[in-house]
């Protein structure tokens, strides 16, 4: 696939800070609420501020350093991550709910000598590393004398070295980035990503997406994704958007409501409790069912003339969002194809696509002009991709190439053997397959399969994506378990969605009249699906399911 927006020619980071402050200088490049205010900084500001703290890095002799960070999304975690590269350095991005032991863990392997952080996470700092780390300050105001540096004076030591930070030669093959990943199998690996790997993401994204200087984009998860981090912190400075950041998952809604935003980053569980509460509040109107599928039916009608009626039928909807959401980019998981339809209707494009860690993170997406509902889209410009080891159905393992694939993983070439191949094809682990239109799509993961005795192949994350589509079903996770006589049987736990049980039932539902709703959710699912892929029996959970920070669900934690 060619790219069919213009890309502006850059080789390194550096470039990018540097073009951002020349072309969008007097441009927010952040807003932040503080109480009743907001705070600004623009463009200029912003290259300003990465200069000051990638010569303090410098003079530290920090060229060579592996630098943690553990903290909130906050701009000043852009301004570290951008300078840590700047200066030589790799950044270590750390999940901020990590239990102790596994910070601890990946201190140590990954022999970090600096942790950036915030006053709320100093404590999850392991005492044994107290007094081997020079720990910086995000949030603190002035110095305490406990050893912790406030963030601003540390930055501001580095004004003093004019453009030292320039010395150092930009390696764009590099390890600039460690990313510790457990995935949904518990596995930690660290992930190796250089300068070449962002450098190919940004040329080959923005080749086929079109963000503007005057979009808003609004940070939601956490920036030790990839698929987060990417986007905010080296996507937007390219374009030069404005970064907002949310207060949690909980205020996502509130949030939209503060800064207005035109895009965001979202997993599909976000979109699937929002658009869950927008279809209970159309219900509840007078008719509101049928003026849903009306309003659809005459924006469908009258955009064939380019008219937008999207604006006069959905308007209280946009306004959930803010009234100014035109674009979501989404992944990460599977998706109900009638959710993007319902979106789009509303007046809001939801941008599909599939990624990995390893991949820094995108490798095929839905675009502008590849804009479909039931598939994970094309390669980006620059990506090849295949699938091997077809079964009778053509499904087999995805597989990809290009400048976005990682160095391979930390300190283990076992492991990297293991999913690189002698053409440089990273095989992903994922499942899926091409229909004639080359479009790719996902049928799940290669170690989640669950093969029946007769040779038959069940993906848990297709009965998954079914179960969740019921009205009352939250969340799921399916899986085999053998029984009492050896035969291995399809089952699944349901954590269901008590809120809509509630609204609907009312609050003295009892659990027994819970578990019948489940089990006619899951009626409902076999009827319409072959027998040998059928669940045979179902666990009603009280409480929802173990989840990464990126809402996937943990299954060896379950």
């Amino acid at each position: 696939m060619k790219p069919f927006y213009k890309v502006r020619e850059f080789d390194t980071v550096r470039d990018i800070v540097d073009m951002s402050g020349e072309l969008f200088g007097d441009r927010p490049a952040f807003e932040v609420k503080k109480g009743d205010d907001h705070f600004f900084l623009n463009y200029t500001q912003y290259r300003d501020k990465i200069n000051c703290l990638s010569n303090a890095l410098v003079n530290d002799g920090a060229g060579d350093f592996r630098i943690a960070v553990l903290a909130d999304n906050c701009y000043e975690y852009c301004i570290t991550y951008i300078s840590v590269v700047c200066s030589g350095s790799c950044i270590v991005p750390i999940d901020k709910e990590l239990h102790h032991r596994d910070v601890e863990g990946i201190l140590k392997a990954s022999e970090s000598k600096y942790i950036f952080v915030d006053e709320a996470h100093i404590s999850n700092i392991p005492d044994s590393f107290r007094d081997k780390l020079k720990i910086i300050c995000f949030d603190r105001k002035e110095d305490k004398g406990d050893g912790i540096i406030p963030f601003a004076d540390y930055l501001e030591s580095g004004r003093q070295y004019g453009e030292l930070y320039r010395t150092v030669e930009q390696d764009v093959n590099k390890l600039c980035v460690l990313l510790f990943t457990s995935g949904t199998t518990g596995v930690s690996k660290g992930v190796m990503l250089c300068q070449r790997n962002f450098v190919f993401e940004i040329k080959a994204a923005m080749g086929v997406l079109k963000i503007y200087p005057e979009d808003c984009g609004i940070s939601i998860l956490p920036f030790h994704h990839t698929f987060e981090s990417s986007i905010i912190i080296f996507f937007a400075p390219y374009c030069g958007a404005k970064v907002t950041f949310c207060d949690g998952f909980k205020y996502v809604l509130r949030n939209m409501k503060d800064y207005n935003p035109s895009v965001f980053v979202a997993v599909p569980m976000v979109l699937e409790i929002v658009h869950k509460r927008i279809i209970r509040e159309i219900k509840k109107k007078k008719h509101g069912e049928l003026m849903f599928r009306v309003g659809k039916s005459l924006c469908k009608a009258a955009s064939k003339f380019h008219i937008d009626l999207k604006k006069v039928f959905f308007k209280e909807i946009q306004q959930t969002f803010g009234g100014n959401m035109r674009m979501i980019v989404c992944g990460g998981a599977p998706i109900d194809p009638q959710i993007i339809k319902d979106f789009d209707a509303f007046g809001i494009q939801v941008v599909f696509g599939y990624g990995l860690t390893e991949c820094a993170p995108l490798a095929i997406i839905n675009h502008d002009r590849c804009r479909t509902t039931d598939s994970i889209g094309e390669p980006l410009p620059g990506v090849d991709a295949k699938i091997i080891n077809k079964d009778e159905n053509g499904v087999g393992e995805i597989c990809v190439r290009g400048g976005m694939v990682m160095l391979g993983y930390f300190n283990n070439p076992e492991e990297t053997a293991k999913v690189m191949d002698e053409d440089n094809f990273f095989h992903t682990g994922d499942l899926g397959y091409v229909d004639n239109k080359g479009r790719y799509h996902v049928t799940g993961r290669c170690k989640n399969v669950i093969v029946t005795s007769n040779g038959k192949n069940i993906y848990p994350e297709e009965l998954e994506y079914l179960l969740d589509s019921e009205q009352f079903v939250a969340s799921s996770m399916v899986y085999g378990k053998e029984d009492s006589s050896g035969e291995l049987s399809v089952r699944a736990q349901i954590y269901p969605d008590f809120e809509a049980i509630k609204e609907q039932y009312g609050a003295d539902f009892s659990q027994e009249e819970i578990e019948k709703l489940m089990k006619a959710a899951v009626n409902n699912v076999n009827s319409g699906i072959p027998s040998f892929k059928r669940v045979m029996k179902v666990t009603v959970r009280d409480k929802d399911f173990v989840r990464t920070t990126a809402q996937k669900i943990k299954r060896n934690a379950n």
